[in-house]
């Protein structure tokens, strides 16, 4: 499973004005677009956390949102790619990028907007920087790389953790000891004075004193067609080169390096590994049609089907003349004791519905230090089992309540019960049903294997 990634940077609302040209403007000699469509998408820092959460990753953003239409926009788009966002509040406007494109090319972009945050990063924000084994840095020039409350954190970051810096012109140097920094050419020149000759050795060695100078642990140089080149201790330079491609659109290249990169080394990759990856993730984002062709794999993934409805269970088996068959209890860390009482459970009637305690009673019963598992997912793992139709959390000390909702014909515990410890009997009995007693597989329970594991409540 991929490891997780937190991004920090500036977020922009990305705006394709898609139409056809054939024509010349009659007051001046400018085409005319005749507008088709248009398409919205994460740009910026959003691009780079929306294409790693599109490789499979659970990806945290922390970035700034204005509360106008354009960051209401974006807002929804982030939260669409599958990235979890933390927004901190941005005076001003949400920062805009428009070209207008005919044919697969930009006629023209227009940027329009953008402001200064309103507030320090509060708390939450700061504590989301480390939650991840990998940060991702992407600098748009705007000021969220230099909030002195997100840069402590940054810096305070252990050395366990990856952390990658994609700079900016207008940006503030990467902290000491950043794990990589990623300039292109153009950025690299800005820092470093361009000796004669722009090939290989010049561009290591102007990498080196960048290196040097930011004290980075290695450093890394794009050089859009010509792959990268990274520099990364004492070892020699590493030259990437990037395949041919025919054509394309390099708009976002850089988020899909930086982006791919940081995950591989969030998974534990080496340096080399993950510069390898980036340039041929960038080389195949290119040649897709880049960060405009890339809108439909930034949409929602289908969700997984809705978990059973147990009202609709039981009534779908009353409609047939079944028979309802109900159990309940923690199922805090689920072993063979329990999947055998569930399907023996299940083989009383037509349907299996799991009345299960939700934290808050857990808690009660079994103390302040369970349940181990949360009840979301010890629901998720009871459905999966073949025996259970469905799952009703219910927050009281015992069932009656969700007892009395599901009216079932049987109400079934497995253990070393008997009907007169089950307050929960007298209940069924009022509509009819009856209670059966499994039997109990001594050696199997929770707290047998907590004690086993030595884990304290």
């Amino acid at each position: 499973m991929s490891a997780g990634l937190v991004v920090v940077g500036d977020a922009l609302l990305d705006r394709d004005v898609v139409g056809n040209v054939d024509r010349l403007a009659p007051d001046a000699p400018v085409p005319v677009l005749d507008e088709v469509e248009q398409r919205v998408r994460p740009g910026g820092a959003a691009l780079a956390a929306a294409l790693a959460a599109s490789d499979g990753r659970s990806v945290t953003l922390i970035t700034a949102l204005a509360d106008d239409e354009a960051g209401r926009t974006l807002r929804a788009a982030i939260e669409d790619a599958g990235v979890e966002l933390v927004a901190l509040e941005l005076s001003g406007t949400t920062p805009e990028k428009i070209r207008f494109r005919h044919d697969g090319r930009s006629l023209i972009r227009v940027d329009r907007g953008g402001g200064e945050l309103a507030a320090p990063a509060p708390v939450a924000a700061r504590a989301a920087i480390g939650w991840a084994p990998a940060v991702l840095v992407s600098d748009y020039g705007r000021g969220l790389a230099a909030e002195p409350g997100l840069r402590r954190a940054l810096t305070a970051l252990p050395r366990s953790h990856a952390a990658v810096w994609d700079p900016h012109p207008r940006g503030p140097a990467p902290p000491p000891a950043s794990t990589m920094v990623t300039p292109n050419d153009a950025e690299l020149s800005r820092q470093v004075a361009e000796p004669r000759g722009s090939g290989p050795e010049e561009t290591a060695e102007r990498a080196r004193a960048l290196r040097t100078r930011w004290e980075a642990r290695a450093v890394c140089v794009t050089r859009g067609a010509d792959g990268a080149l990274l520099v990364d201790g004492d070892a020699a330079p590493l030259c990437v080169p990037a395949p041919d491609i025919a054509a394309g659109d390099p708009c976002g290249a850089g988020d899909r390096f930086a982006s791919r990169l940081a995950g591989v080394l969030a998974d534990g990759g080496s340096a080399a590994d993950g510069v390898t990856e980036a340039v041929a993730a960038a080389s195949e984002f290119v040649g897709a049609g880049g960060a405009g062709a890339a809108s439909a794999a930034l949409r929602p993934r289908p969700e997984s089907p809705a978990p059973p409805d147990a009202y609709a269970v039981v009534a779908r088996t009353r409609r047939r003349e079944g028979i309802v068959v109900a159990t309940g209890g923690c199922f805090d860390l689920l072993h063979p004791g329990h999947v055998r009482t569930l399907q023996a459970a299940r083989r009383l009637g037509d349907c299996l519905v799991v009345c299960l305690n939700g934290d808050a009673s857990v808690r009660r019963l079994k103390g302040p230090g369970r349940p181990l598992v949360p009840e979301l997912d010890r629901a998720a793992v009871l459905e999966a089992l073949g025996c259970v139709d469905a799952v009703r959390i219910f927050q009281e000390d015992t069932p009656e309540k969700v007892l009395g909702e599901i009216r079932p014909d049987i109400w079934a515990k497995g253990g070393d019960y008997s009907e007169a410890d089950l307050p929960e009997a007298c209940v069924v009995r009022r509509w009819g049903g009856r209670t059966v007693i499994l039997p109990y597989l001594a050696g199997r329970s929770t707290t047998q294997l907590i004690e086993d594991a030595g884990i304290r409540d």
